[in-house]
């Protein structure tokens, strides 16, 4: 009798089954049918035997090897899926081995690593993944519905510069910043967003209504910026009706606050629980769409997204009013967030973790730094990019070299150099903390075409360059 016999009746390979084929050398008085049935009787009832003086060990080591629990860990597929990549040659290897692995999820479709790549939580940012009926909490990332808007006023530009004083004092009066900040009392925004039923259906969104409210309109800290700048048409724009030449206008960029990122915790955490995957992919846990946890955090992140626009819509109504502008166009595109889209003929989940949407036709805004030009584009549908660009110059230091390396006063004779007012910012917000946006836009020419360029000049941040919350 060998292993293959014995596993045959129900044993597997282990300890156990060493011990059985060592008995079973003892046992010659018996037939090979009547010892694999004997050995499948002490394998199908094992407590019988804990007092048989032969038998014993084996019953035990079975008992103890039905007792440890199965690995439940869901495999990676062997070979890295092929994907795009722009500006391959700016992009660091930290970014360039997480999407590697983000390609290895079962449930991966396609990808894309955009050029202002860095590395990130799970999905770089930066990074474009598809997935089949999947969501992936850190592949939309902490900061979920994060996003840009832009008011271009009907204010030359000629005018900033002379009330730039004026400018300034509106920008620190109607915003506020830092991590954990909000509005109390009669400063308190309102907004229809706070309606919505999930902040009474949802357990985590329930008691996160008030947070939510306080921090209506308001910006938190790390990146987030409110500015003013010249916008500059080379030609006429028919689709916004904007005439050639150069306005005065309005780009925020920051997200959904605490509220979006105590969700994105709170499902990532979940996410962990439900799917286990090989530690080196731990943070790509995702959620099955088809299941009750799948379908509460799509709620929950379309619900951060309404908030993080809301946000912004109250900032640049404020900013319209208090400066005496009209608005002439209005343009908004969000990154870290999931679309349903389709690709190659099927329905897919669209994961941009800082990345922007640039399907065909669609406009979005791609800021560079605090001194670096900001570009208005249209998108052109590239299937290969998932219909995405960059949201972004990218970092090229990490916060921590940052503040390490850049001196306040290297980083004040850059503002000075380039003419641009800064109210607040650490130095990890440093304009040499980012790629140049110029060669991230040349290596994404094939994704979008520049519609107008945004100078900035007057530029608001966390007073202390704080982190988000």
């Amino acid at each position: 009798m060998n292993g293959k016999d014995l596993m045959a009746v129900g044993f597997t390979a282990g300890k156990s089954l060493g011990m059985a084929l060592k008995l079973a050398g003892s046992m010659n008085a018996l037939s090979k049918d009547k010892m694999l049935l004997h050995f499948k009787n002490i394998l199908t009832h094992p407590e019988n035997f804990l007092d048989d003086e032969v038998y014993a060990d084996l019953a035990s080591s079975l008992i103890e090897e039905a007792s440890i629990p199965e690995d439940d860990t869901i495999a990676l597929k062997e070979v890295v899926a092929a994907y795009s990549m722009y500006g391959a040659d700016n992009i660091e290897e930290g970014a360039k081995k997480q999407m590697a692995v983000a390609m290895k999820l079962p449930v991966t479709v396609a990808g894309a690593l955009m050029p202002d790549a860095h590395q990130g939580y799970g999905l770089p940012i930066g990074g474009v993944l598809a997935t089949k009926n999947a969501i992936i909490p850190y592949g939309v990332g902490v900061d979920i519905g994060c996003r840009m808007a832009l008011s271009i006023y009907d204010i030359p530009a000629a005018h900033f510069f002379e009330n730039e004083s004026k400018y300034k004092r509106e920008l620190i009066a109607q915003t506020k910043f830092g991590a954990g900040h909000g509005f109390h009392g009669q400063y308190k925004a309102d907004h229809e967003v706070l309606d919505s039923g999930l902040f009474n259906s949802i357990g985590i969104i329930r008691g996160l209504k008030d947070k939510a409210s306080s921090q209506l309109g308001s910006s938190g800290g790390g990146n987030h910026f409110v500015e003013f700048g010249i916008i500059e048409f080379k030609e006429k724009d028919e689709v916004l009706g904007m005439e050639k030449g150069s306005y005065l206008a309005l780009l925020s960029h920051s997200g959904s606050r605490g509220f979006g990122a105590t969700l994105a915790g709170h499902y990532t955490k979940l996410a962990k629980q439900i799917c286990k995957l090989p530690q080196e992919a731990a943070n790509l846990a995702y959620l099955d769409l088809s299941t009750e946890a799948g379908q509460e955090y799509w709620l929950a992140m379309n619900l951060a997204g309404d908030y993080a626009s809301a946000c912004h819509e109250i900032i640049h109504t404020k900013m319209a009013k208090a400066v005496g502008a009209s608005i002439l166009a209005k343009v908004e595109n969000h990154h870290n967030f999931a679309w349903k889209e389709i690709w190659d003929g099927d329905e897919v989940i669209v994961h941009r973790k800082g990345a922007t949407p640039a399907g065909k036709g669609v406009m979005g805004i791609i800021p560079g730094s605090m001194t670096a030009s900001g570009f208005l584009v249209w998108g052109k549908g590239v299937e290969q990019s998932i219909s995405s660009a960059s949201h972004g110059a990218g970092r090229q230091m990490s916060r921590t070299k940052a503040i390490k390396e850049i001196s306040k006063d290297a980083m004040r004779a850059v503002l000075k150099e380039y003419g641009v007012t800064l109210i607040g910012a650490g130095c990890d917000e440093a304009p040499m903390a980012y790629k140049d946006i110029h060669a991230v836009m040349a290596a994404q020419q094939e994704l979008v075409d520049i519609v107008a360029e945004f100078t900035p000049k007057l530029v608001r941040m966390a007073d202390d360059g704080s982190r988000e919350d």
